[in-house]
């Protein structure tokens, strides 16, 4: 894309203040983070409901960039850059990618639906590649800001496009289908995903269907329901495994891991055989199939590439390797818009300055090979990569380009080498074309653990982050407590990602946790909230700052300060309003008011207190003379110290329940990691964590055979019996076993028999159709960690802290 400001103004209706209206656009942002941010950068100041863009735009001119589309220029900035003003940013994005989506006259795809979206355009790409130069949107970039992102992707040498398009709730399908304007379109499968936003099922359905209302053909399963919401008008190209009206019926045969379909077309009947069992497979699978009959594509080749068809693996994950290194495994594409995607991932998520890229050829690129090579290396080079390591004969031609560069022809030939390359203290990103098999060089770099892991889902953190910044008013600042190694999600990595979102302090219990951040390289503030006196000096050493909460501790802590002659060191006042549990109480304060007068040596950064009830509205009256409390006392430490310190009170229930004590700053915690003890806002948030296991070993036992230590179970009937690797070593407690839990195998509840063990537990699959290395829910969606605490019944914060650190975490994003 190459664009000039003069010719952007129009189409956005911008008023330009500026002295450069010839200046050349070659790149949209709409992320003030990325490194590829640069001058010929055109950046969209994004209002969204936790964010706005406009904040950024002094810090992205310090780095370079100089035009900026924003709905007001920001205070102290006109004259220092080319501003575009408009009413609405993302609109005027919008409009600019409609009308550059014009400009093109070729096959568009659009895809949406419930659930399959981005599975089957992964698979249409693999499919139609060998014909097609195609761009697509990268990764499930199908939002009102990820549509017109991927659009504006699109160049002259592309003939095929694929976009995906999401909606959550009415009057956003039609902007979307502007700007994709697709020429065909596909409707996959319709379910309960973002039923919230809809006042019923039909009302989503007919939202949806308005991506279609200018298609050639539109592709979909024959639903009758469905039917009845499209217009007449809109020509429909079916199938059908029930419907014989349908333009291609289809006969299924299921085997374990493997389905035969039979197609019946016109006068055509033919059997494809796709390497997959189940039902939401097999749907994709035929969605694909429709589109290369639409096509014309032959019965041979037809069922020659759908056989091919491989699990499509959508998340960038973050993986702990050997010899010190952390691993971003993004293992399955490389395409140039998912290039841009997995290096900003990369920024945000690294752990040390040495950051190495191993990267294989790239493919579709729309672009000429010496200037996509030119642009992979600006990327490389902005990203501020310490070394690359190129596989793939293309790219190995160009490895002058990278800094730092060695490369491979294929990965067979790295990973006869890999022994002797030193890869050690730094974050590697793995980014490779599904046929140079990079799976095998995780394989090779990620550290051995056993097969159970806690999955991390670093786009449900970030979506849980957002609706509490929705329920604070604009000046509240926001801490967020990643103690007990991230209540068990993982202290470091949930701690990076909330960086990047630019949080105002994180909270840690102890001192050790706030060292280990620090020396990961958070810079963040971070405030210990149970400090001990043993450990103030590293505290004090490592720019940590503490919570006082005894007129001992404040004497310890102003005594060593005095020694080190500090001047202004933070520190934050604990108050006991009722918790009872730490903090100066209201007969203390005028003795701690004595302490601080007059001293120099530290400040009172923030005054705090802790509410026993927030979640409990039946104790409203007792919260209520928690903050009644916290007010006066707060106050007059303000007015005696002649200070104006940050206050804060509220917990992740506070923030819900009684945002009138917002104050200055308000504390999340569980609720970030999804977690609430109302209903309705429990709909609203997103699991974060899924603990997954396997199948070790199956086995039958007959009637009167025992499970397990003290034969605690006994069959009554023949049973088919798994055995998973994972214990109350793991953190699973004894009491869930013997027919009080179950686990997840295939969709199908599982019930744990006999005693949980240290290391294993077994459980009943008489009815379940799995074998040896199937996967199995621990808890996630199914069970949740909600149900588990009260059929224990205990909280949700001790089922998550409880998993043991020898447990794998995975971190991953969408």
């Amino acid at each position: 894309m190459t664009l000039s400001i003069r010719n952007i103004i129009p189409i956005i209706k911008a008023q330009f203040i500026g002295k450069n209206d010839i200046a050349i656009i070659d790149a949209i942002s709409i992320d003030s983070r990325s490194l590829q941010n640069s001058e010929n950068t055109l950046f969209f100041a994004i209002i969204g409901a936790n964010n706005d863009g406009h904040h950024y735009v002094a810090e992205l001119l310090k780095q370079g960039v100089v035009n900026f589309v924003v709905s007001y220029i920001p205070s102290n900035l006109q004259g220092k850059a080319n501003f575009l003003v408009v009413e609405n940013t993302l609109q005027a994005l919008q409009n600019l990618a409609a009308s550059y989506r014009s400009d093109f006259d070729f096959p568009i795809i659009g895809i949406t639906g419930s659930n399959g979206k981005t599975i089957i355009k992964e698979w249409l790409n693999f499919l139609l590649s060998p014909d097609y130069n195609i761009i697509r949107s990268p990764k499930s970039y199908n939002s009102q800001v990820g549509v017109p992102l991927s659009v504006l992707g699109i160049n002259e040498k592309h003939n095929l496009a694929i976009f995906e398009a999401g909606i959550s709730t009415t009057h956003e399908m039609a902007n979307l289908q502007k700007i994709i304007h697709p020429t065909i379109g596909i409707l996959s499968n319709i379910a309960s995903a973002h039923d919230e936003g809809f006042h019923d099922a039909g009302e989503k359905i007919k939202e949806k269907l308005k991506l279609f209302s200018s298609v050639e053909i539109l592709i979909m399963n024959k639903n009758r329901t469905i039917e009845a919401f499209l217009n007449p008008k809109i020509k429909t190209f079916t199938w059908s495994s029930e419907d014989g009206k349908a333009d291609v019926f289809v006969i299924a045969k299921e085997s374990p891991d493997r389905t035969e379909l039979k197609i019946t077309f016109q006068k055509l009947c033919f059997k494809i055989t796709i390497p997959f069992s189940d039902q939401a497979s097999i749907e994709n699978a035929l969605q694909c199939l429709m589109v290369m009959l639409y096509f014309n594509y032959d019965q041979d080749t037809i069922q020659q590439r759908i056989a091919l068809l491989y699990p499509v693996e959508m998340r960038l994950k973050v993986k702990n390797g050997i010899n010190n290194t952390t691993l971003i495994d993004d293992s399955y594409s490389s395409d140039f818009q998912s290039l841009k995607i997995a290096l900003d991932f990369l920024e945000s998520q690294k752990q040390y300055k040495k950051k190495t890229l191993i990267l294989s050829d790239i493919f579709q690129s729309g672009l000429v090979t010496d200037d996509l090579y030119s642009q992979v290396s600006h990327l490389v080079v902005s990203n501020k990569i310490t070394r690359v390591i190129a596989i793939g004969k293309t790219i190995s031609g160009y490895k002058s380009k990278f800094p730092n560069c060695i490369s491979f022809e294929t990965t067979e030939k790295f990973l006869e080498t890999i022994d002797k390359i030193s890869l050690e203290n730094e974050t590697i990103l793995i980014k490779g074309a599904r046929h140079f098999h990079f799976e095998e060089i995780v394989a090779a770099l990620e550290e051995k653990t056993h097969e159970t892991v806690l999955e991390i889902n670093l786009n449900a953190i970030s979506h849980n982050l957002n609706l509490f910044k929705s329920k604070l008013n604009p000046n509240t600042k926001l801490m967020v407590m990643v103690k007990a190694f991230g209540y068990g999600n993982g202290g470091f990595e949930v701690a990076k990602l909330l960086s990047h979102h630019q949080v105002d302090y994180l909270g840690v219990a102890f001192a050790d946790e706030g060292i280990s951040l620090k020396n990961a390289g958070i810079d963040l503030p971070i405030m210990v909230l149970n400090p001990e006196n043993t450990s103030f000096s590293t505290i004090i050493q490592h720019q940590l700052e503490p919570e006082i909460y005894s007129i001992k501790g404040l004497a310890a802590f102003l005594k060593l300060a005095e020694h080190k002659k500090l001047k202004n060191f933070p520190i934050h006042i604990k108050l006991d309003t009722g918790m009872h549990r730490l903090g100066f109480e209201e007969e203390n304060i005028d003795e701690l008011i004595d302490k601080l007068k007059a001293n120099k040596t530290v400040e009172v950064k923030s005054i705090l207190s802790h509410l026993a009830t927030s979640d409990d509205m039946t104790f409203i009256d007792f919260t209520l003379s928690q903050i009644k409390l916290f007010e006066k006392l707060t106050v007059k430490l303000m007015d005696e110290l002649q200070i104006q310190p940050i206050r804060h009170i509220l917990n992740t229930s506070g923030i819900s329940n009684f945002q009138q004590a917002q104050y200055d700053m308000v504390r999340l915690g569980i609720g970030l990691y999804g977690v609430s003890n109302d209903e309705d806002e429990q709909k609203s948030l997103e699991n974060v964590g899924t603990l997954k296991s396997i199948i070790s070993q199956i086995r039958t036992i007959e009637v009167g055979e025992s499970v397990g230590y003290g034969r605690r179970f006994i069959a009554k009937k023949q049973t088919k019996i798994a055995t998973i690797p994972i214990g109350y070593a793991d953190g699973i407690s004894r009491h869930w076993g013997n027919g009080v839990g179950y686990v997840v195998i295939k969709n199908k509840k599982a019930p744990i028999v006999g005693s949980v063990c240290m290391d294993m537990l077994m459980v009943d699959i008489s009815d379940i159709d799995c074998k040896e290395g199937s996967e199995v829910i621990i808890f996630g969606e199914n069970p949740t960690v909600t149900y588990m605490a009260h059929q224990l019944g205990t909280i949700p914060y001790e089922i998550m802290t409880s998993i043991s650190q020898r447990v794998k975490r995975v971190f991953y994003r969408e």
